[in-house]
């Protein structure tokens, strides 16, 4: 199991801590600690929170999440930044919610890197850090193991990224369905998939079938076999499918296995090798697939 740490300061926002929060403790196979320099700790909203004085042991698999806090707060003494720096150092994950990324920058985390944070912080962001690339206009950035998000509830899209990027997308479309939320568009990273991206509907039967794609993609699932399983005719899954996603389910199942191709071409696999990993029987349809998408 791998632990999320929450690096808690006075006047943090609470939903800058509970959106990550909600989303890993959803997600399988995570532990969740706080620490902050004093406790019980304020929030901006006036809940008193508790969080332990002493830092876990970490190892690389863990992750530490700095939630924002309220303007003109947030100032960590130079032990919590240079435990927030060695984490990193050591080969973890570092991330931050709106102004948390301030810590990181003082941690020296940011200095030449690419980073964001609330629309009303990127300036003093950028002047507080220099040497750090501060981009507008998105949820949040990954640059080597630091990753940054934006405005409050970004948090929450951050949290599934780093969710999908562990455990793969179909947990982090689950997760997301739980929570009843949808993952947005980045505008920076092409971490969207379409196990996220076409979950924004409320029809349960779809969601169902979803599921059952999600899962087993890379396997032949007939319109028939999907339509039994959610105890509807193959016309009426078709019908509410469509509606619901703007596409049938065998283009939802090829999306879905032309993105996770793509990944593994992008990580080294060959055409063909990626080709019979999602389940197509030679690369000549996965081929036709990708020359669609850059027509």
């Amino acid at each position: 199991m791998s632990r999320v740490l929450f690096v808690l300061t006075p006047q943090v926002h609470l939903l800058d801590l509970a959106g990550p929060a909600q989303v890993f403790a959803t997600a399988p196979g995570y532990e969740l600690a706080y620490v902050a320099e004093q406790s019980p700790v304020p929030t901006w909203q006036g809940v008193a929170l508790h969080a332990e004085l002493t830092w876990p042991e970490l190892d690389a698999d863990d992750l530490v999440l700095v939630p924002g806090w309220r303007t003109g707060y947030g100032f960590f003494a130079p032990e919590t930044l240079d435990r927030i720096a060695a984490h990193h150092a050591a080969g973890g994950t570092v991330a931050s919610v709106c102004s948390g990324a301030d810590a990181l920058g003082r941690a020296g985390l940011l200095a030449g890197r690419r980073c964001t944070t609330h629309h009303d912080l990127q300036e003093r962001l950028a002047r507080s850090h220099p040497s750090a690339t501060v981009l507008p206009d998105v949820l949040f950035v990954s640059d080597d193991r630091v990753v940054t998000s934006a405005g409050i509830a970004s948090g929450i899209d951050l949290a599934l990224h780093l969710v999908a990027l562990r455990h793969g997308p179909a947990v982090a479309a689950q997760v997301a369905r739980e929570m009843v939320v949808y993952a947005r568009r980045n505008g920076d990273e092409q971490q969207e998939s379409a196990m996220l991206r076409h979950r924004s509907h409320l029809s349960d039967v779809v969601h169902r079938v979803q599921d059952r794609i999600d899962t087993g993609f890379a396997e032949p699932l007939p319109l028939g076999d999907l339509a039994a399983d959610a105890g509807v005719s193959e016309r009426t899954l078709t019908r509410l499918f469509s509606t619901a996603t703007g596409q049938t389910p065998l283009r939802y199942q090829q999306q879905l296995r032309l993105e996770r191709a793509e990944y593994l071409i992008g990580h080294g696999s060959t055409v063909e090798s990626a080709a019979r990993a999602v389940g197509f029987g030679d690369a000549r349809m996965l081929r036709r697939l990708r020359a669609r998408t850059l027509v």
